[in-house]
């Protein structure tokens, strides 16, 4: 029996740790760097790191790591050893503090999107104290962020802790104008739940698609899917069990506050859910935790599917990111509270929001944007590409009332103003969970629910705290100059004129619905459907004044940016095309000629299959299945010609011409192309269909 209190975070340099091994000055230097952002003296950094190489040898740890988040969505890693050689002969483990605050990987293959040639091949890693050290497979992993040799971001974690950073400058302004002066430091919180697939490895071993791809290319539906609805929240079956038990134990080591976990709606379709942590801290777990699990369904004989959409016509996954701001001293500012004053403070910061993601829609959308989330995006399961916040009735009505001047029910009679008594309590959390909106309040947090399942949370979260802050930012501007004396009025009209400016990106109803299109439309906002529509807006002017202006990305890291992100789409779809053609070739074309070829020498007929073909009614069942066969195998060859053809003429210089080439020529090709080969697999005996079935692999585990 796992004794969990003394397993979590033993394989973590935590707080707790640094405390037992680090003298009092030493760690008060080094909470000092980490609160105040101060350079860390290189005696401090030896005497770190001296502690942090005893604590991880005794883990079990040979090698070290500086560990970071390059471009390409993953981890990224170059292990060191601590092995230092003596001239007797002899070895000893060694870690200076200048390893743990800095390293010099090779850049040269990592994507860049321009910042720096080919052959530039420097890149440097820092040590982000402020995410702990953890370690994994006997190596010393420590969280860094990762730069080109000119000093540009190459990773994604550097744009999070600029975003992070500037919202609680902004925050802080925010809270002195109330009046606010013991909080320090603000900080920005997530808890993102991972949604997967887990298949068995066998399986998955015979399907060239998920090798390559990470989802079924080809599949017709399976007799049942989710429409009983049996799975989701159902009894785990023995097998995933201990998969999840396992992979609890494993995360819980790492520090990671693995809670929730459940059966998800569609068939072999699971979720786990960990307790909030500061942003940082979240994106480097959800990392890790992608990992893990990879990992851990290796040992049971299965594989972990994280693509948004693995099976066509049952739910994909998502990563619902749940992002709340709150004070050092514990304050949830996105809470409401129980007096007029908190309920000012609440309603400044939620204001802030609605404004930001009306301003930003586009950037909410791109931040999201990928081919394997176009896939998800709009389906049963997931938001519409439509951006739009979810804030339930109770608040709907409070806001309108605000704006309107109006009374609100069981209030004092009297308008809806601001800091004085006749404001009500913000009713908390009192409306149901709308699963349509791409970002809805839920009491205390914003769910953002259209995040990918594969993607980092960091470029999210990079994009909601850099909207958050310039939002802060303005507020700031405004209440500092109307004064002490007439800040209740300035309060009272800065969020009467928010709610009415920025209404427009307010939505309670279902957003799968087509009278919503429509309507979202008639309100002017932006209905980016794919990733070659959304991705040209990273670059809009306003966006990149965003970004710029508050130090997150410089214009050439944006346009880099743009520029891998493009890139990426374009190389993923030419992977899918030709997996799918060299399935349809040398696979499904070549089992099902076999099979009609053996069904015609079956048939006792005189009749030649030229003849035969040219017979209006079918004689018997082997006969009808074999002339529909011909002639969807005709047909599929003609749809893999033609995609054949198109690849071949898909080579444009321009990235995003390219882009829009697939989506409108490309992807309609493979759309016919996977249509006409399910149509086969449903008339093929199921021992001559040459690939695993949807039924096989997401009922049999």
């Amino acid at each position: 029996m796992i004794n969990v209190p003394e397993v979590f975070g033993s394989m973590v340099f935590n707080d707790a740790v640094m405390q037992e091994r680090l003298t009092k000055e030493t760690y008060r230097s080094l909470h000092k760097t980490i609160e105040d952002g101060k350079e860390l003296d290189i005696a401090v950094a030896n005497a770190v790191a001296l502690a942090m190489k005893d604590w991880a040898v005794e883990k079990g740890a040979t090698h070290f790591t500086h560990w970071f988040q390059p471009m390409t969505g993953r981890t990224a890693e170059k292990h060191d050893s601590f092995v230092s050689p003596q001239p007797d002969g002899r070895a000893i483990m060694e870690f200076s503090g200048k390893e743990l605050i800095k390293g010099e990987p090779d850049a040269s293959s990592f994507p860049s999107g321009g910042l720096r040639a080919t052959f530039e091949a420097r890149g440097y890693t820092a040590w982000d104290p402020t995410s702990y050290a953890f370690v994994k497979d006997g190596v010393l992993c420590i969280p860094t962020a990762f730069c080109s040799y000119g000093g540009e971001a190459l990773d994604k974690k550097t744009p999070l802790l600029r975003s992070m950073e500037e919202i609680n400058t902004q925050a802080m302004r925010i809270l002195r104008l109330f009046g606010n002066n013991e909080v320090k430091h603000v900080v920005t919180t997530v808890g993102a739940e991972q949604e997967y697939f887990l298949v068995d490895r066998d399986l998955y071993n015979r399907r060239e698609d998920l090798i390559f791809c990470g989802r079924t290319l080809f599949g017709a539906p399976a007799p049942k899917g989710q429409e009983m609805d049996d799975h989701y929240f159902g009894a785990i079956k023995p097998r995933i069990s201990a998969f999840m038990k396992e992979l609890n134990e494993e995360l819980w080591k790492l520090g990671v506050y693995a809670r929730t976990e459940h059966n998800e709606a569609a068939p072999a379709q699971h979720e786990l859910a960990p307790i909030y942590t500061t942003t940082n801290q979240a994106t480097d777990q959800n990392q890790v935790t992608m990992e893990i699990m990879r990992n851990v369904a290796r040992k049971h004989g299965l594989v972990c599917l994280l693509h948004e959409k693995p099976f066509a016509g049952v739910n994909g996954s998502g990563k619902h990111n749940n992002w709340s701001i709150s004070t050092d001293t514990g304050v949830n500012l996105l809470e409401p509270g129980t007096s007029p004053h908190e309920n000012a403070q609440f309603l400044l910061f939620l204001a802030a929001m609605i404004k930001g993601i009306d301003e930003y829609q586009e950037m909410m959308r791109v931040c999201v944007a990928s081919a394997g989330n176009d896939h998800r995006l709009g389906a049963a399961e997931a938001p519409p590409a439509i951006v739009s916040v979810f804030i339930g009735d109770d608040l709907a009505e409070v806001l309108d009332c605000i704006e309107n001047g109006k009374s609100y029910a069981g209030s004092a009679s009297g308008k809806m103003e601001i800091g004085v008594s006749v404001l009500p309590a913000i009713p908390k959390d009192s409306t149901d969970r709308n699963r349509t909106s791409p970002f809805a309040f839920t009491g205390n947090k914003f769910e953002y629910r259209s995040v990918g399942s594969s993607q980092s949370i960091a470029g999210p979260n990079t994009v909601i705290n850099t909207i958050m802050a310039e939002e802060l930012k303005q507020f700031a501007d405004e209440l500092e100059k109307a004064g002490e004396e007439n800040f209740t009025k300035a309060l009272n009209d800065l969020i009467r004129k928010t709610i009415k400016e920025h209404k427009r990106i307010l939505f309670n109803g279902d957003g799968y619905s087509e009278v919503w299109e429509e309507e979202a439309k008639r309100r002017g906002l932006a209905n980016l459907k794919t990733t070659v529509d959304a991705l040209p807006s990273f670059l809009l002017d306003k966006n990149i004044k965003l970004f710029t202006s508050h130090n997150i990305y410089t214009e050439k890291e944006m346009r880099s940016r743009y520029a891998i992100l493009l890139d990426s789409y374009n190389k993923i779809i030419n992977i899918e095309a030709h997996t799918m053609i060299d399935m349809a070739r040398k696979e499904i074309l070549p089992a099902v000629s076999a099979y009609v070829g053996g069904l015609f020498a079956d048939l006792d007929t005189k009749l030649s299959v030229a003849e035969r073909l040219k017979t209006p009614v079918p004689h018997n069942m082997e006969e009808e299945t074999a002339i529909t066969l011909s002639g969807l195998c005709d047909e599929a060859l003609t749809d893999l010609v033609l995609l054949e053809t198109l690849i071949a003429k898909s080579d444009f210089k321009d990235d995003l011409a390219r882009g829009q080439y697939y989506r409108d020529s490309v992807i309609p090709a493979m759309n016919e192309l996977r249509r006409t080969c399910d149509a086969m697999e449903k008339l093929t005996a199921k021992e001559m269909w040459p690939l695993p079935q949807y039924g096989d692999m997401l009922f049999n585990i």
